[in-house]
């Protein structure tokens, strides 16, 4: 869905330390974030010819251990400064499943192949993800008050975990999310996406080769509805304009030194230029 902002520059921040899995490890990160909490060398580990850190996702690890942790505490200090000022945050939970550590005992974000014998596995409960979201919720507003949440859930099933274990990670989520939801005000949203998926978008048809993860029409079904009921209707046409100018972009002729292709070039020139006079942080 990132690539859906990106490709309609939407402002939008994605992921800074990767992709998290779990309510609690999401909680961890946004309560460092908060607290301006740098990593220090005492949180990053070497494995397997790189340096680590549990809090993280391996799209982060660097073979360098001061790029590491420089890479962390720019992410840290950004996302700080972004919270403060952003209008809207999406978050997405995609299991209850967790992996503790077993020296330190502290639930971890990712494992990055270290041995599984260094883990426990476990299943949250339904009150300590409900907790988790809460705290995560209280976070966040103390950086930004009037920030907008949309929860979801993700509709990548983990078989991994085993069919029954997925849907059983699955519905502690959904009990957890809707029980906290139900008790906050209008700034909070939920978007079914994992039911949208398995519902409306079951057949086979609408997943990718591995059969778990959506293919583009669904993505494109799914990103539709998201942007009906959250995107505002001024947006829309801003959208269609962006639209237009990114197949335009995407267009290859076959005379590029043609006076038809020249006056093709000025014209789409002239639309960029309207569209970033409206709004000049658009960029191509």
């Amino acid at each position: 869905m990132s690539a859906k902002f990106d490709y309609y520059k939407l402002q939008n921040e994605t992921n800074p330390f990767g992709i998290i899995f779990n309510p609690v490890s999401i909680e961890k990160i946004f309560r460092r974030v908060s607290e301006q909490k740098l990593f220090e060398e005492k949180d990053i580990f070497f494995h397997n010819e790189r340096w680590h850190c549990f809090d993280v996702h391996s799209d982060l690890s660097n073979s360098d251990r001061k790029e590491l942790l420089e890479t962390l505490n720019k992410a840290i200090t950004e996302t700080h400064k972004w919270l403060k000022e952003t209008t809207h945050i999406i978050i997405t939970y995609g299991t209850s499943w967790v992996y503790r550590n077993t020296e330190s005992d502290q639930i971890v974000a990712n494992c990055h192949k270290v041995p599984q014998k260094q883990f426990t596995k476990e299943l949250l409960s339904v009150n300590v993800i409900q907790e988790s979201i809460q705290n995560t919720i209280e976070l966040i507003r103390n950086l930004n008050p009037n920030i907008h949440f949309i929860f979801t859930v993700s509709p990548v099933r983990h078989i991994k975990d085993g069919f029954v274990e997925n849907q059983l990670s699955k519905s502690h989520l959904f009990s957890a999310l809707h029980k906290t939801i139900s008790h906050q005000p209008s700034a909070i949203n939920y978007f079914p996406s994992y039911e949208i998926m398995m519902d409306e978008l079951r057949d086979y048809r609408f997943y990718a080769e591995d059969m778990l993860h959506p293919n583009q029409i669904a993505i494109d079904y799914i990103w539709k509805l998201f942007s009906e009921n959250y995107i505002s209707e001024t947006s829309f046409f801003e959208m269609k304009e962006v639209d237009e100018i990114q197949k335009s972009l995407r267009h290859r002729s076959f005379s590029p030194e043609s006076e038809q292709h020249k006056k093709f070039l000025t014209k789409l020139q002239q639309k960029i230029d309207s569209l970033r006079e409206k709004n000049p942080q658009i960029h191509f």
